[in-house]
């Protein structure tokens, strides 16, 4: 093309009530499928984005992130103090390997020049996948609990939750789970979420709280400290230093990733689990 062509760039006509059908079609469709769900991630930054990523692996599991913000990715849109680069330690590189994630090499670690471009290509690969669903601007302001088990969340938009004390009987929606991964960061506004409300209905005992900044041993204590919590609820990255006392982390991504994927591998097992109840069960 030439700059004189896009003076007549014409574009197919449609109708102003089309665009409102397809969204509306095809978001009603997404909420009717996922409404029950084997995996709902709680957040969509590092941690949850790299959990829904191994999970996504298996064609057969139905994945849905709920993501409070609009823009999904957490925290891992930029390095510490809003700088731009992503640090890795390694090994946890072969994770941005398997993503064909450019990076520059260290003796001990791998520098991401743009911590964006890890939050943009593992978004896209993942989101093309047929059997993850992203709810963005949704939050979870409870969990479903079924004789101590957690049996999914609830759900509501964003600005709703927000507004609760505004507004009066803003009842929520739900997504049934088999199994809930829980990664909402370390404490605040929504921070450790999940542990919070295990904590608050006595499921948990009182949570430890996040130690001072210690990198070396706080990317080691999340990946050891990844676990089923609570029957159906894994809990990964940040949000563990809240329950489990381990050190604030500060900008370095590797544990985050690591124990993603980590709680992906618990999530299947305990799916895995669950399966073999459900036949004992069903031969008693």
């Amino acid at each position: 093309m030439k700059l004189e062509d896009f003076d007549n760039y014409k574009f197919a006509p449609i109708r102003e009530s089309q665009v409102s059908r397809e969204m509306v079609t095809r978001y009603m469709n997404d909420m009717l499928h996922y409404a029950e769900s084997d995996v709902v991630i709680v957040g969509c930054g590092s941690a949850g984005l790299s959990c829904a990523w191994e999970l996504s692996k298996d064609p057969s599991l139905k994945i849905a992130i709920i993501e409070q913000n609009v823009a999904p990715g957490g925290g891992c849109w930029l390095g510490g103090q809003l700088f731009s680069a992503m640090i890795v330690r390694k090994p946890a590189d072969k994770f941005l390997d398997e993503l064909d994630i450019p990076y520059d090499e260290k003796e001990d670690y791998v520098v991401v020049k743009h911590a964006a471009l890890f939050t943009s290509t593992i978004l896209s690969k993942l989101l093309m996948r047929p059997n993850v669903k992203l709810f963005n601007a949704t939050a979870v302001e409870d969990l479903i609990v079924k004789k101590n088990k957690v049996a999914g969340v609830v759900t509501n938009w964003t600005l709703v939750s927000l507004n609760h004390d505004t507004q009066s009987c803003m009842d929520p929606n739900v997504i049934e789970a088999k199994i809930v991964v829980s990664g909402t960061g370390h404490d605040g506004p929504m921070g450790a979420s999940g542990v919070k409300r295990l904590e608050s209905i006595g499921l948990i005992a009182q949570k430890k709280g996040m130690l001072s900044l210690d990198m070396n041993a706080a990317e080691d204590d999340i990946v050891k400290y990844t676990r089923e919590v609570v029957p159906g609820m894994v809990v990964t990255g940040m949000e563990l230093a809240e329950l489990d006392g381990a050190p604030r982390m500060g900008p370095t991504f590797g544990a985050m990733l690591i124990s993603g994927q980590k709680a992906a591998y618990a999530a299947r097992a305990s799916l895995a689990r669950q399966i073999k109840e459900e036949k004992l069960a069903s031969k008693a």
